[in-house]
């Protein structure tokens, strides 16, 4: 089975905007494609907020972005509600999180009270609001960017809210020829608008279907369960991965393996998407920093594959 066309066009469109980054872009991709929330953790000035623009455009979906500050309250996310002159009466104005896609640019220099504005939503894509629950758009993802928690002004991010996003992905510097490609090209943001979408949210339901048709078998599972106990078992970490962590890695190699342009999952799926998937819901022991991608490369080695 060939990589669906559509996938691969967002794929080649992004890479024009985001140069020598395609393998963060399939990533990211999955990760919508599995119905999660993205984290991208960087420096400023990388393309976070480039390769979550881009995405919204190529994938058809309604976007808002919303730049979090120490300042920002929950209400100028999820609405309030007006007293209407005209009608006597109250009306709700909903906030930018009614939108299919949501930029939370910055998470981590908002407060805490601030971010868990985002958990009801990011769970079960609905919020309470003065007494009354909203349905949120279908479909729904966040894409938040957050800047290395040693600088200043930063919050972190509490491990309940990281454990919301299914994957969190880091861009990192340019490598030389694609550097020096924007360096000629120019700030590639002005081209956004000239993205056209590749998919409409109905193409993206018919996709996420596929992947979950795409074949998980018994000898698949009993690998995933033997990282699982070892995540738990390795004295490196504060404590393992849970099942609703393995149910996030099984869901983003079913994703990757899509990509790949087949209808079962392989081992190497597993691992091309598990320190994506892990290393933020991880702690090593005696630090509380998170996992490192050597960690879990270690452990994947160390785990065999019967």
């Amino acid at each position: 089975m060939p990589t669906p066309a559509a996938i691969a066009d967002v794929i080649a469109d992004a890479a024009r905007v985001i140069f020598g980054k395609e393998r963060q872009i399939r990533l990211a991709l999955a990760c919508l494609l599995a119905r999660g929330h993205l984290l991208i953790e960087d420096l400023p000035g990388v393309g976070k907020t480039t390769l979550a623009h881009t995405l919204a455009r190529l994938l058809g979906l309604d976007f808002q972005r919303v730049q979090f500050t120490s300042d920002l309250l929950p209400a100028d996310i999820l609405g309030v509600s007006v007293f209407d002159r005209e009608r006597s009466t109250f009306r709700f104005v909903p906030g930018p999180i009614f939108a299919q896609l949501v930029l939370a640019d910055e998470i981590n220099r908002a407060t805490p009270k601030t971010q868990s504005a985002l958990l009801e939503a990011m769970e079960e894509r609905q919020v309470a609001i003065e007494g009354e629950t909203r349905p949120l758009p279908s479909p729904f993802f966040v894409i938040a960017t957050q800047n290395p928690s040693q600088q200043v002004g930063t919050f972190p991010l509490p491990e309940s809210q990281l454990d919301r996003f299914l994957m969190r992905i880091a861009l990192g510097y340019p490598d030389r020829d694609a550097e020096r490609r924007l360096l000629t090209a120019g700030d590639q943001r002005p081209q956004l608008p000239d993205l056209s979408p590749r998919l409409v949210p109905a193409q993206l339901f018919e996709h996420q279907d596929r992947i979950d048709a795409i074949t998980v078998t018994p000898a698949l599972i009993d690998y995933m369960h033997a990282l699982l106990a070892a995540t738990r078992q390795a004295p490196v970490f504060e404590h393992g991965l849970s099942p609703r962590a393995g149910l996030a890695i099984i869901a983003a190699a079913r994703a990757w393996a899509l990509l790949e342009g087949r209808q079962h999952v392989l081992p190497e799926d597993i691992q091309a998407v598990l320190p994506e998937v892990a290393c933020h819901r991880l702690r090593i022991a005696g630090t509380g920093l998170p996992a490192r991608r050597e960690d879990i490369e270690a452990l994947v080695r160390a785990t065999p594959l019967d």
